[in-house]
């Protein structure tokens, strides 16, 4: 693997305020998006004003605060301050292999961190559990820098100890278990293993899941160059491919697409939100365009 987790990329750290940037754009999401009202009802405790966003209830708006400062403002209730994000993040060694764009694991830790600098802006609780063959990190939700920088250093580390193998069942269950309030939850994996299912269900079935499979060009289409070297990272095992016949690379084409046809439908039988991102996408990007996607639904 190359130096450090990111390879030609930049540090996380070091990006920064160029994600920051970004993730301004995903936060109007998260205040506007039809996730923020998912199984709540208006509250019905006061606890202030704040400035409008595109996609806000205008029934919401005060008038007295909004002629006042000559912008629209809209009431704010208790349950309008408890959005709660929590990211579940595969950091297995299948996760690792180098693609096109970088990573899948790069591309899932860009994203994460995405998500806890735009929960910064919209003063939301954001936590986080990474794994691989083990859990290797979680915290509990909480708002605030300290608790965003916490995370984006986390996701910012070289993986250590690598455990062959993913835990993304027992993840997913001890989100379950850490979350108390219902929670918008985003697990970020190439889902390469078995006995997440169910927990999938478990978790769903209290909270408003979206599952985010990291995908790489390779996974569908190989190119013809003869016969190459792949190794499973898991396994250590290797093999060459024909990569030259029309045949083997349909087969490849058409046992991706069957996997990828069978892991959505699961996502939605669950509970969850299905979403494909590329490691040849840009993560704002794709983000932003599913918070507005899910506006439009609403």
């Amino acid at each position: 693997m190359p130096a450090g987790l990111l390879g030609n990329k930049s540090s996380l750290i070091r990006r920064a305020a160029g994600l920051r940037i970004t993730a301004r754009q995903m936060a109007e999401g998260l205040r506007s998006g039809s996730f923020r009202s998912l199984q709540r009802g208006q509250g019905i405790e006061f606890s202030g004003v704040r400035e409008y966003f595109r996609g806000d209830d205008i029934r919401a708006i005060d008038w007295n605060v909004t002629a006042r400062m000559g912008k629209p403002f809209v009431k704010m209730f208790e349950e309008e301050r408890e959005l709660v994000v929590f990211l579940v993040v595969d950091r297995s060694l299948s996760m690792q292999t180098p693609s096109s764009g970088g990573s899948r694991l790069y591309t899932a830790s860009e994203a994460s961190a995405l998500m806890a600098f735009a929960c910064e802006y919209t003063h939301s609780s954001v936590g986080a559990v990474l794994f691989d063959g083990e859990i290797t990190f979680s915290c509990a939700p909480r708002s605030g820098t300290e608790q965003t920088m916490l995370i984006v250093s986390r996701l910012d580390e070289e993986p250590q100890r690598q455990q062959k193998g993913s835990v993304l069942g027992g993840a997913l269950t001890g989100a379950a278990r850490l979350l108390k309030k219902r929670s918008l939850v985003f697990i970020f994996s190439d889902f390469r293993t078995t006995g997440w299912e169910q927990p999938l269900t478990v978790l769903a079935g209290r909270h408003d899941v979206v599952a985010v499979r990291i995908t790489a060009p390779a996974d569908e289409e190989l190119p013809d160059i003869g016969f190459i070297p792949f190794e499973d990272p898991e396994t250590g095992e290797h093999v060459f491919l024909p990569t030259s016949s029309l045949s083997f690379r349909r087969a490849w084409k058409d046992d991706h697409l069957s996997r990828l046809y069978r892991w959505r439908d699961i996502c939605l039988h669950r509970g969850a939100v299905p979403l494909m991102l590329s490691t040849v996408e840009d993560p704002g990007r794709a983000l932003v365009r599913f918070f507005e996607s899910g506006e439009r639904r609403r």
